[in-house]
């Protein structure tokens, strides 16, 4: 009698090993990436100061951008047979990033975190990348250096943003 496969396998000609790595890989990818997207929104929402407008507007496009990019790396873990996250506690339980519960954070200071957490976000996919590499996950490779490139540029602007003009970027 032939075995009864499980409701939510999906067929992949990866191996089950690889599904485990890549899959625990992207989840803490997406826990973190669920948690950037939330920082982003709360400094959004707090910003103030005399460039309010302009980094209110900025932190709304990272947001959409970083939150765009959840269900297209839970889809991932799926096609390729994994689970992937079904809750706030799963995404607390295997986010990286610290979250920010102060009740005022300076302009400079909301910048600087966010800078560091993309920072993050990239090493992570990096090594995420390379586990691909390793399990011949092309597909899954390719998603991650589209988003390495956005949350560079992430890092970019939030970077020049903070320089405030200082030419050594000191």
């Amino acid at each position: 009698m032939k075995k009864p496969t499980p409701r939510l396998a999906t067929p992949t000609d990866l191996k089950s090993n690889a599904v485990k790595d890549i899959a625990g890989a992207m989840n803490a990818i997406l826990a973190d990436t669920f948690a950037l997207y939330m920082k982003t929104k709360n400094f959004h929402w707090h910003i103030s100061g005399p460039h309010f407008r302009d980094y209110h507007l900025l932190l709304d496009e990272q947001g959409a951008e970083i939150f765009a990019t959840t269900d297209e790396i839970a889809e991932r873990v799926r096609k390729i047979g994994g689970n992937t996250l079904r809750s706030i506690g799963d995404i607390a339980r295997q986010q990286r990033l610290a979250d920010n519960d102060a009740a005022y954070v300076t302009p400079d200071d909301m910048l600087a975190e966010l800078r560091e957490d993309n920072q993050r976000v990239v090493a992570s996919m990096r090594e995420a990348h390379e586990l691909c590499d390793e399990h011949h996950d092309i597909a899954t490779a390719s998603l991650l250096e589209n988003y390495i490139d956005a949350a560079e540029k992430r890092v970019w602007f939030l970077y020049e943003i903070g320089r405030k003009g200082d030419p050594t970027g000191h």
